[in-house]
This record gives structure tokens, C-alpha cells and sequence, in this order.
């Protein structure tokens, strides 16, 4: 018979919401220092990044980039506060170094203690599409007892997702992950502008997101220019995308077709969230903000 968790520990965003839909946030006893759900507020923070959040976008993609040169973890997991929260279930990922935790920083920061971890379940979360994060929705019910309710919850969001009505003019998308310098987004990034009737002119779906940079975006000259930076929300995010009304030798700029999303709710998470994400850019290229949601920027 399969033990089910009664402490859970979840060391990346995305899967905390995921528990809260699940309606286990009860259950919750630990989470990471990115954690902002906010049924979290008081709960035991058990990670910290290496990297100042506070610096600028040029200054933390120098840091990221030096810590992976020299193989050099971006997270560190406070390993006795896990021994003693003894948790029956672990969820961290495995899809991406720079956005949070992986399986081996765990297994790091417990090596030498004697309790919790070999008992724990350590669940790593792979979705890279939509129809991962669905995998992964129903793989962590189950393993939290729960597995009813996360095909419930799979069904209900790929039936909304099948519901958006796509624009017809199939204007060329850019989404940006970060400015400075450029990323284009990639996992279910180019899925969502797909699903929203766009062109996604960088990017693949399933694909992780990549480096490009300002002559080759000149080179595409997109109509619609998307800026979700990964780990940010609208406010910073529209502040980002105001840097951009500079180059004016984009057609987006020109034609004020440079928004700004809050990709911590809709884009950069693999949650399910994602769903009002493609929702939110079919509303955008049809020239309509979401308040709350999506800004236009001009010049």
C-alpha cells in the first residue's frame, strides 16, 4: 500500500501552486525562498539563491553564467531544517539549473545526515510542453493520494486550453524571458503563442529557451514583441519592456506593439497558469489588455 505524505515539502513555485489546486496546501510544511503563494506566508523557507535578485538583468546573467562555468550549484537547500520537517514527499525539478532546486542539490545538502531524505519521496517535476505540466500535474496527485482530482484538474485545464479562440491574422511573435541580454522563451512558451493564433518567430516548443541578441531580433523584425521576464511580474516586467521603446528601428516599437506580462503567474511557470497565459496573449494580439495582466508600452 502506497504511504500517503502527510508533510510535503516543495522546493520550486510551480509546484506549490499545483499543491494548492490540488487542495493540499494543508499539507504544505516547507517551501523555497521563491515560494509566493500566498498560502504560504510563515511556512519554513528552506533555499536561498547564490545569486543577488536585486542586481541588474546584465549583472545576474554574469553571475548565473560564472556559477555554471565553474559547475557551481545556483541554490542552496538548507539540509537540517529538511532532516528535522522529516517530510514523506520532496517536489522539486529537473527542467531548468537557473530556476530553481534540482534532485542533486537535495541529495547534496543531506548527504551527511541521518534522517530524512532516504525515507522521502523526492518527486523532480520534467514538463517542458503543455502536455508535460499535465504529466506532471497527474504524477504529483497521485503521489500526494490525490490522483482523482489531478485528472479532474488535467481535463478541466485542457479543455480551456482547447477553448481559446486563436487570432486570424497570424501576427510574428517575440517573447522575451529576459532583456539584458536578450532570451528568447522556449518549453510551452512557443505553444502558448501558437495556441493564441501567433507566429513564433524563436523558440520551439519543448525546447529550452535561448541566448540571442539585438541584431539578429533586427534581422526578424517581429511584428509583436512580448517581454515575461522569467521570475518577474507585470510591474517589473512593463518596466523591462519600456527599455525596449528605444529601438526604434523595431516594427513592433514603432506600430506600439511592445507589451509586458506578468510571467510569474501566466508564462514562466510550469503551472497552471499557463492556460490563462495563452489566454492573455490572444486578448493582446487582438490588441486588448488584461488589466492586471498585460500592458501595452509606447512611445
Amino acid at each position: 500500500m502506497t504511504t500517503i505524505p502527510d508533510r510535503i515539502i516543495s522546493l520550486l513555485p510551480s509546484a506549490t501552486d499545483l499543491l494548492f489546486d490540488l487542495g493540499l496546501g494543508a499539507r504544505v510544511a516547507g517551501v523555497s525562498h521563491s515560494c509566493d503563494h500566498p498560502g504560504v506566508a510563515g511556512l519554513p523557507i528552506l533555499t536561498r539563491s547564490i545569486v543577488d535578485s536585486g542586481a541588474s538583468q546584465a549583472e545576474i546573467d554574469r553571475a548565473v553564467s560564472e556559477a555554471v562555468r565553474a559547475g557551481q550549484a545556483l541554490y542552496t537547500v538548507d539540509g537540517e531544517l529538511l532532516d528535522a520537517i522529516d517530510p514523506g514527499l520532496v517536489v522539486t525539478q529537473g527542467v531548468c539549473e537557473v530556476c530553481a532546486v534540482t534532485p542533486g542539490t537535495i541529495e547534496a545538502a543531506v548527504r551527511f545526515l541521518p534522517g530524512c531524505l532516504p525515507a522521502a519521496q523526492v518527486l523532480s517535476l520534467e514538463g517542458r510542453s503543455f502536455a508535460g505540466i499535465l504529466d506532471d500535474l497527474r504524477v504529483l496527485a497521485a503521489a500526494a493520494g490525490v490522483a482523482e482530482l489531478g485528472e479532474q484538474l488535467a481535463d478541466a485545464a485542457q479543455a480551456r486550453w482547447d477553448a481559446i479562440k486563436p487570432v486570424q491574422t497570424a501576427p510574428r511573435v517575440l517573447t522575451l524571458e529576459w532583456v539584458d541580454p536578450p532570451f528568447y522563451g522556449g518549453h510551452w512558451v512557443p505553444e502558448q503563442v501558437i495556441r493564441a493564433g501567433g507566429v513564433n518567430v524563436l523558440g520551439a516548443a519543448g525546447i529550452d529557451s535561448g541566448r540571442t541578441d539585438w541584431a539578429a531580433i533586427t534581422v526578424l523584425d517581429p511584428d509583436v514583441i512580448v517581454v515575461m521576464c522569467c521570475g518577474f511580474g507585470l510591474t517589473q516586467n512593463a518596466a523591462f519592456a519600456r527599455d525596449l521603446l528605444q529601438r526604434t528601428d523595431l516594427r513592433a516599437v514603432c506600430s506600439g506593439q511592445v507589451w509586458a506580462g506578468d510571467a510569474n503567474a501566466s508564462f514562466s511557470r510550469p503551472a497552471l497558469g499557463v492556460v490563462r497565459g495563452a489566454e492573455v496573449l490572444a486578448e493582446l494580439l487582438r490588441g486588448h489588455e488584461c488589466a492586471g495582466e498585460s500592458v501595452r508600452l509606447s512611445l
